[in-house]
């Protein structure tokens, strides 16, 4: 059946969506409607890029509008989907180069219009010198200001993903003076447990001219001439070239609030698994929607590139007539903090007190590999499992060389419900420069009680 779907937001969940669809389906109408001025690129460069990791931003773009006019997908820039209506399935736009506010009409609607970043009530916060980064345009303006030399002094307020992601960014301009600046007692707080996040901080302040301030609100930008010269907080001042507040995002789904579809509380749009909201018709994906969780059955927000792209395929194949499921996410995650790597999957401890189960866990430190080859270091490994069937709950490891993708294993552990015992018998590659005869996941195996 020939249709006329509309896919409002042009990045990760959305492109995939729109691609998938194509190759299924020929000759139906695709339209993209994207409120920015750039189409299927990937956020989670952006510290990098700013970093000089590299230097090419279009490095981070995966397609272009004129891939797009290939392949007979119309892509609309600059164009804002302002209100949707279900019952008349037609959409309300503003096209921002020209002002103009017109009407769509949809046979199929998707809705990935992604997240912002959320903005402390700071006073001062919209001066001259303060940067989130959420937006393309925000990789490139902070870009800009990192790269000169008189900017030494810089602030972040905020300790999850992308604050840390920032802090490596400054190290490796040799910025003089770095502080993070959090308001909770713990870095990544809400992904990893104590154990592991003492080791993160350890790491943090373990480096020259950074400095980790917890438990710290930060209440002012303090200006001069509309500049910021530094900021106030609750317990101290501080002098500041450049303020990035990283202190997490929230759906872009306000235009959505009379349309009759169900969210969670923070505005995430809440999707089954193959993609639709409560409304017929209309499919969400991406940083703008929940994902069902495998491990606490229940409906979640984690946005995570890697969930979008999947859920928008599966999307894009369902729009076609298919009827593809999609599983669930396990919430798993990465991070480089400076010299150290750490990721993470499943549930925390913290979440499995929430949840009320009935679990144990374990915390070792081991060694990433052969101590007589050069390079050996410690790796710690936390799991969490439940005490009667003995099925691996979660699992988060740290350390200098071979911790992430040791947590891809118990990630697929997870995804096949192995129990924490069935560790112990997995035949793991050994070679002394990547792992002892008994890898560290063996050891945990054989430890858990």
């Amino acid at each position: 059946m020939i249709m006329k779907v509309i896919i409002v937001g042009g990045v990760a969940a959305g492109m995939s969506a729109a691609a998938k669809f194509r190759r299924l389906d020929k000759d139906s109408t695709i339209l993209i409607y994207e409120k920015s001025d750039i189409i299927s690129w990937g956020a989670c460069g952006l510290p990098y890029y700013v970093g000089n990791f590299f230097e090419n931003s279009d490095m981070m773009k995966a397609r272009t509008i004129e891939d797009m006019k290939k392949v007979n997908i119309d892509v609309k820039i600059n164009h804002e989907v302002i209100k949707v209506d279900p019952n008349k399935k037609t959409i309300q736009v503003k096209n921002w180069e020209t002002g103009e506010i017109f009407e769509d009409n949809y046979d199929k609607l998707m809705i990935s219009t992604g997240a912002h970043s959320i903005l402390p009530p700071i006073k001062n916060i919209d001066a001259k010198g303060v940067f989130t980064l959420k937006e393309f345009s925000d990789g490139l303006n902070l870009k800009k200001e990192m790269d000169k030399e008189e900017n030494q002094n810089i602030i972040i307020v905020g300790a999850g993903y992308i604050g840390l992601e920032l802090l490596e960014a400054c190290v490796n301009l040799k910025k003089k003076n770095i502080k993070v600046i959090q308001l909770g007692d713990r870095v990544l707080a809400e992904s990893f447990d104590k154990e592991i996040t003492d080791i993160m901080e350890e790491e943090i302040r373990s480096h020259e001219g950074v400095e980790l301030l917890l438990q710290e609100m930060v209440l002012e930008i303090i200006e001069k001439d509309g500049k910021v010269i530094g900021i106030k907080t609750d317990k101290n001042e501080y002098r500041a070239d450049l303020v990035v507040i990283a202190t997490g995002v929230r759906p872009n789904t306000e235009f959505l609030k009379d349309s009759g579809i169900n969210m969670l509380k923070n505005g995430a749009l809440i999707i089954d698994k193959y993609g639709r909201t409560n409304i017929e018709d209309i499919y969400s994906g991406g940083d703008c929607a929940s994902v069902y969780h495998m491990i606490s059955n229940e409906d979640v927000y984690i946005p995570l590139g890697t969930t979008a792209n999947k859920i928008g395929r599966i999307i894009g194949e369902n729009l076609a007539g298919l009827n593809s499921e999609f599983c669930g996410t396990l919430g798993s995650a990465a991070i480089k903090v400076l010299d150290l790597e750490a990721g993470r999957t499943g549930i925390s401890e913290k979440e499995a007190i929430a949840k009320g189960l009935n679990y144990k866990t374990l915390f070792m430190k081991d060694k990433n590999h052969a101590g007589y080859y050069p390079g050996e270091e410690d790796i710690y490994i936390k799991l969490i499992y439940d005490v009667d069937t003995r099925l691996i709950l979660g699992g988060q490891i740290i350390g200098k060389s071979g911790a992430v993708l040791r947590v891809d294993v118990i990630s697929t552990a997870l995804y096949s419900k192995l129990k924490v015992d069935d560790l112990r018998k997995i035949d793991f590659c050994y070679a002394p420069p990547f792992s002892n005869a008994w890898d560290a996941l063996n050891v945990a195996g054989n430890l858990a009680k």
